[in-house]
C-alpha cells in the first residue's frame, strides 16, 4: 500500500480535488457544479464567529448527505454521554489495568461496536464538557460509516495501526500519532489486527493550538506538522449503514451508496494526524519542575479564560537536566481534573504499576503524584542530564468534575489497591 499524501498545517484554509476541475474557482455555489457534483457547507461554528476563529467547509460531491433513509435507535451499552450518566464516587485516585482486546472469532467488534467510555461531565445538548472513551477493535468498519453530532473526536492510538477514511479524505494513523474529526464530519476506521486506544470526545469549543505567550513564535505542537487528507472518494456503489451519535444516544439509518463521495473540497475545517515526535518539549534548564501546561498540543477553551473546557497533554521523551530539583512531577491537588493514560514504555513518576493500554483519574482536588518507588529513585538520584526515553504518556484535562461510568467501575479494570503505591511514604520529619 503506497504512502498518503497530505496537505499541511492547523487550521490552514485547504483546497483540493480529486478530479481535475470538480473545484469552483471565485465563488463556493455555482448554479451548476463542475461534473454534476453538488454543493454542501460543513460549518464547525456559527456563522457569525469572529472571522479568527470560523470554521467552515465547502464539499463537492456526488450525492448531498441529505440522501439517507430515516433513523432509528441503535443500542449500545457501554456508550455515554454527560455528567448525568456517570457514576458517584468517593474523591479516591482511581487507576485501570489495560483493558484486553476480545479475539475476533468469538466477540467481533469494529471501532463504533468497541467504544467503552470511561467518565464523562458536562452535557452535549449544552455543549460543555467531554467523554473519555477506550476503543477496542478487531474488525474493519467495512461498508459501516460513524458520524459524531454531539462533539469533535481526538482519538490517540495505543496498539494497532488505523486507516481513517473520511468525506475529506484518508489519513493513516499508528501509536504515537493522534487523530482529531471535526463534529459532524463522517468517517470509518478500518484496522489489520487488534487495536486498542482512547478517545476524547468534546462537547465544547473546538481544540486549538494553545496561545505560546512568553514562548514566543516557535515551540509545542507547530501548526506545519498538523496533516490534513487530500480529497478522495470511493468509486464502487453499494448500501452503507450510517450511525449518528445525536443527543448522547447512536440512530442508524441506511443509504444505498458510499458517503464517502466528495470529489473536492476547500475550508479550513478537517480532520489532521498529528505524529507526536514532532512536538517541541520546553522544560526549566535550571531548577524547579515547570507546571504540566507547557506539554499542552490542543486545548478548547472555557468561558473562563485560561480554564479549559479540555486540554490535551502529552508528556513525550525529553531531556532532565535541572539542578537541585525533583524531578518527576511534585504532589498536587489541582482544581483541573486529570484522564491519564500511557501509550508506550514507562511514566516517570509511576514507573511500576501504570502499564500500556491502561489508565488513571485524579479529580478536581484529589491528592496525587509520585509512587514510593519513583519518590526514592529521583530524591537520591545524581543529578546528571538524563534522557527520559521510549516513552509516551498522556492526559485529557478538564475544568469539570470526570464521573466515571459503571463500566468503568465494574468492567474488571479498575485496581482496587491503586492508592497502597503511596503508602510507604514515610515521615522523615527530623527537628
Amino acid at each position: 500500500m503506497s504512502p498518503l499524501q497530505y496537505q499541511s498545517g492547523f487550521g490552514n484554509e485547504h483546497a483540493s480535488e480529486a478530479h481535475p476541475g470538480a473545484l469552483p474557482v471565485g465563488r463556493n455555489s455555482p448554479q451548476k457544479v463542475a461534473l454534476g457534483l453538488y454543493a454542501e457547507l460543513l460549518s464547525g461554528t456559527a456563522f457569525t464567529a469572529p472571522r479568527a476563529e470560523n470554521l467552515r467547509t465547502w464539499m463537492y460531491r456526488r450525492r448531498p448527505s441529505v440522501v439517507v433513509g430515516g433513523y432509528r435507535p441503535l443500542e449500545h451499552r457501554f456508550l455515554k454521554s454527560g455528567a448525568a450518566e456517570g457514576q458517584s464516587v468517593p474523591p479516591d485516585p482511581l487507576r485501570w489495568a489495560p483493558t484486553a482486546i476480545p479475539d475476533a472469532s468469538t466477540e467481533p467488534l469494529d471501532f463504533v461496536d468497541g467504544l467503552r467510555t470511561f467518565a464523562v461531565n458536562g452535557d452535549p445538548d449544552a455543549q460543555v464538557g467531554i467523554a473519555v472513551h477506550l476503543y477496542l477493535a478487531n474488525r474493519s468498519m467495512g461498508r459501516r460509516a460513524f458520524v459524531d453530532a454531539d462533539g469533535e473526536l481526538l482519538i490517540v492510538p495505543q496498539q494497532g495501526a488505523l486507516r481513517v477514511t473520511t468525506e475529506l479524505g484518508l489519513l493513516d494513523v499508528k501509536p504515537g500519532e493522534i487523530a482529531l474529526i471535526p463534529r459532524g464530519l463522517v468517517f470509518k476506521i478500518d484496522v489489520d489486527g487488534p487495536a486498542r486506544g482512547y478517545v476524547c470526545e468534546n462537547h465544547g469549543a473546538a481544540f486549538r493550538l494553545p496561545e505560546l505567550g512568553p514562548i514566543g513564535s516557535n515551540g509545542l505542537a507547530n501548526p506545519r506538522d498538523f496533516l490534513a487528507p487530500v480529497a478522495a472518494y470511493e468509486a464502487e456503489e453499494g448500501a452503507y449503514e450510517i450511525v449518528k451519535k445525536f443527543g448522547g444516544r447512536l440512530w442508524t439509518a441506511e443509504q444505498a451508496h458510499t458517503p464517502f463521495n466528495v470529489v473536492a473540497w476547500h475550508g479550513n475545517l478537517s480532520p489532521y494526524k498529528y505524529d507526536t515526535a514532532h512536538f517541541m518539549t520546553i522544560g526549566s534548564i535550571s531548577f524547579d519542575h515547570p507546571d504540566p501546561s507547557i506539554f499542552t498540543v490542543l486545548t478548547s477553551p472555557s468561558d473562563t479564560e485560561g480554564w479549559a473546557n479540555a486540554d490535551f497533554v502529552i508528556f513525550p521523551p525529553r531531556w532532565l537536566v535541572a539542578e537541585d530539583t525533583f524531578r518527576p512531577p511534585w504532589y498536587h491537588r489541582n482544581v483541573m481534573s486529570e484522564f491519564m493514560g500511557l501509550v508506550t514504555g514507562q511514566y516517570d513518576a509511576k514507573p511500576e504499576g501504570f502499564k500500556p493500554g491502561g489508565a488513571s483519574l485524579h479529580n478536581a482536588m484529589v491528592p496525587h503524584g509520585p509512587d514510593t518507588e519513583a519518590f526514592d529513585k529521583a530524591s537520591n538520584a545524581p543529578l546528571v542530564p538524563h534522557k527520559l526515553d521510549n516513552t509516551l504518556a498522556f492526559m485529557f484535562e478538564t475544568r469539570w468534575r470526570l464521573r466515571p461510568t459503571e463500566f468503568a467501575l465494574t468492567g474488571g479494570a479498575l485496581e482496587a489497591t491503586y492508592a497502597n503505591c503511596w503508602a510507604n511514604l514515610a515521615d522523615n520529619f527530623k527537628n
